[in-house]
């Protein structure tokens, strides 16, 4: 494994980390949960050495220095964050590319301040707001999506995901996943990522901030404020054996009215929830050639 430069960014009080190699246009990468920076390390190699400045960041809450004193885990806040990291590099426009909560930051990010992307990629979850609308009529997602509900007891979720070593971490990612085995080196990676004090909470906390009734799109009002339109070339990839987001719930919840510059869905076969980690070349031939076509 290539070693990664390490890079620092202050986005307000919090500070934030993230790793980085090649030079050239910037290719900006979003990280889900339960995962860290590391998530994109086989793609930075292949961005770099296409001629890309290729950069993984890591979430607000993901580090100490990043867990914000408020709690404030909405969306929007987070992609102000990616626009204040976006400032610090000295760009106006970049490459965004986003796995799980990354993806939907990414779409927040394409809805607020388009003028910022070239292109934006979105892997494993569809658009956050259809997605927290959709859910509802989709029994079988609902089945899949159990956990989101689980993480909203607050203490005791904690206590539980952290029991015996995280082992209901290692469990999301085989049903996630399914007939995947991935590096027990990256897992313990992710795991090293949640036993830093805070992080684990923080990273629930994204979870409740979705379902705060506050934030929750369910009136019409809210619906009519909610973030639809992302006017940025969109390439969304889902796996076809993604035990976290359907994939038939994936391809529904992708409506092409909500990207005018253009949407292109594509599903993996024989790929789950972690699609860019478990079929990383097919993964990068797909983003490559995205990216190259808009920038």
């Amino acid at each position: 494994m290539p070693d990664f430069e390490q890079l620092n960014f202050q986005l307000g009080a919090l500070r934030c980390s993230a790793l980085a190699q090649g030079s050239g246009p910037v290719v900006l990468c979003l990280h889900g949960f339960p995962d860290c920076a590391r998530s994109y390390r086989l793609q930075l190699p292949a961005l770099a050495a296409a001629g890309y400045r290729a950069i993984s960041l890591t979430l607000r809450g993901y580090e100490p220095q990043s867990i914000p004193a408020d709690g404030d885990y909405r969306l929007t806040t987070i992609a102000t964050d990616v626009l204040a990291a976006i400032d610090q590099l000295g760009e106006q426009w970049v490459h965004l590319v986003g796995h799980d909560w990354g993806a939907a930051v990414a779409y927040t990010v394409g809805a607020i301040a388009p003028q910022r992307l070239h292109s934006l990629t979105a892997m494993a979850v569809p658009h956050p707001n259809r997605f927290l609308t959709g859910v509802l009529r989709r029994p079988k997602q609902l089945r899949l999506s159990w956990y989101m509900l689980f993480f909203q007891l607050r203490g005791v979720a904690e206590r539980i995901v952290a029991g015996d070593d995280y082992r209901f971490i290692r469990m999301l990612w085989r049903h996630w996943s399914p007939g995947w085995e991935p590096p027990e080196a990256e897992l313990r990676a992710v795991l090293y990522t949640l036993r830093q004090p805070g992080v684990t909470r923080a990273a629930l906390g994204y979870y409740r901030a979705a379902l705060d009734p506050r934030n929750f799109p369910v009136t019409a009002a809210a619906r009519e404020q909610a973030l639809y339109r992302v006017e940025v070339p969109t390439l969304a990839l889902t796996g076809e054996r993604d035990g976290c987001i359907d994939s038939g719930v994936f391809r529904a919840l992708m409506k092409r009215e909500d990207f005018p510059a253009g949407l292109d869905v594509r599903q993996l076969e024989r790929a789950g929830h972690f699609l860019h980690q478990e079929q990383p070349q097919a993964v990068n031939s797909l983003l490559l050639d995205w990216l190259q076509r808009h920038g």
